[in-house]
């Protein structure tokens, strides 16, 4: 019975979050190339914490892709993101900081939030606690580990449509 018990557990844990995974502790990125990421150039709208999400992502250009990313809710922006996808040797990193109405930063001067690349599987490029998916020419998934005040975490999935 207990045996039992341990593998619902286990099974429970690794459905848990199912389309986002995370870097193994001293794993290295593989080699990937930013063209690979080419397809999230555009403007995209979705929806996410009860309001309207947009995202903007530039092509690649001098070893980055550039995004923003706003969120709206009742009419007024909540937080914006701004970061890219770059280039270093030959794999990428994913880097984003984060800020208020007012673009008052919310990590510190120096401070950037970082994400190994950590594999590609068909039409998904996975980094450490994100996933970006291209379910069609005009349709995009961002799936995002976020940690809640509690320390715990949670997948949200961020669907998007090409404007």
């Amino acid at each position: 019975m207990k045996l039992l018990f341990s593998f619902f557990i286990l099974f429970c844990l690794s459905s848990y979050a199912q389309n986002t995974c995370s870097m193994p502790e001293n794993g290295t990125s593989p080699k990937v190339n930013l063209s690979e990421m080419a397809w999230m150039e555009g403007s995209w709208k979705g929806e996410a914490f009860g309001g309207i999400t947009q995202e903007i992502w530039g092509p690649p250009l001098g070893g980055s892709m550039l995004f923003s990313f706003k969120l709206v809710v009742d009419d007024s922006v909540r937080f914006y993101e701004l970061g890219h996808i770059r280039q270093i040797d030959e794999t990428l990193i994913y880097e984003l900081k984060h800020f208020d109405e007012n673009l008052k930063a919310r990590e510190e001067k120096d401070e950037v939030e970082q994400f190994k690349f950590v594999k590609k599987e068909a039409e998904r490029m996975f980094f450490d606690g994100f996933t970006f998916e291209k379910v069609a020419d005009n349709e995009i998934n961002i799936f995002a580990l976020i940690e809640n005040e509690d320390g715990t975490e949670n997948e949200v999935q961020f669907n998007f449509i090409r404007n």
